[in-house]
């Protein structure tokens, strides 16, 4: 089945450089054309991996490239300008900000850190009218009191959420779309799959946040787009939908919230 679209992966060599067996940026966009997927958007992580998956994007071939810039909560002590700095300058397939947001599982960075860089990127989104791209782990309370403070932007998506039900419905309540990864298809992931079942088919995306978190019967191996529809495929038996119609409305989904051309 043709036509998927990752809505979040990492294609930089940076990601790539260690991953059990090496695939370069062009060889995994061949690979996902093989799998059906004609639509990727790489993420930014830090100004340095932005820089690069903006420069991914000028890669030709029947794939389209878009990418974001964003400072990840894992980097928020970087200078925060030095992004708002690259997304200024306008690059044609610069489609969102992010990600970008709050992790208190790994705690990488202060909290307060944290939530200062993400309130900056809020305020990027908004500025630009681009898209937010969200990280959010084991810290919903506080991104909902962010999003009193800053704003929601209008085109929001909560990334790899691996959240519960119940913090679905929040993140929903507040606008958020949700988009889905592998984590969905792993053996202890009940509770995500219940929230799973919750989310509108016109707020739903998939993604591979690839090369990490490879779907079942993957796992263990470095992830790729081409695998974007293992996570689909399972989404829509979980759902009990249609496969090709749940593959039409994940791409429609990313193609407006990032107000990517129409096909």
């Amino acid at each position: 089945m043709s036509n998927w679209t990752d809505a979040h992966c990492h294609l930089q060599d940076r990601y790539l450089g260690d991953r059990e067996i090496p695939v370069s940026a062009p060889e995994a966009l061949v690979h996902a054309r093989e799998a059906g997927v004609d639509r990727v958007v790489v993420i930014g992580t830090d100004a340095a991996s932005s820089r690069e998956a903006l420069a991914l994007t000028e890669l030709t071939g029947e794939v389209e490239v878009y990418a974001t810039a964003g400072l990840h909560p894992h980097e928020a002590l970087s200078d925060v300008e030095d992004l708002v700095a690259l997304a200024r300058e306008g690059h044609p397939r610069l489609v969102g900000i992010g990600e970008c947001g709050l992790d208190y599982f790994y705690e990488h960075a202060p909290r307060g850190a944290q939530h200062a860089a993400f309130a900056r990127q809020i305020q990027l989104a908004q500025e630009l009218d681009l898209a937010l791209v969200i990280h959010c782990r084991e810290a919903f309370d506080d991104l909902f009191d962010i999003f009193a403070t800053e704003g929601v932007p209008a085109r929001t998506v909560i990334h790899c959420f691996t959240g519960t039900p119940e913090e679905a419905v929040g993140c929903l309540e507040r606008g958020c779309d949700i988009s889905l990864s592998g984590v969905v298809t792993f053996k202890n992931a009940e509770s995500l799959r219940e929230a799973a079942r919750l989310v509108p088919l016109d707020r739903l995306h998939v993604e591979t946040d690839s090369p990490f978190l490879a779907p079942v019967p993957h796992r263990g191996r470095a992830n790729e787009p081409a695998l974007v529809s293992v996570v689909g495929e399972f989404l829509a038996q979980l759902r009990g939908e249609d496969v090709e119609t749940l593959r039409r409305a994940t791409a429609n989904n990313t193609a407006r919230l990032f107000s990517l051309p129409s096909r």
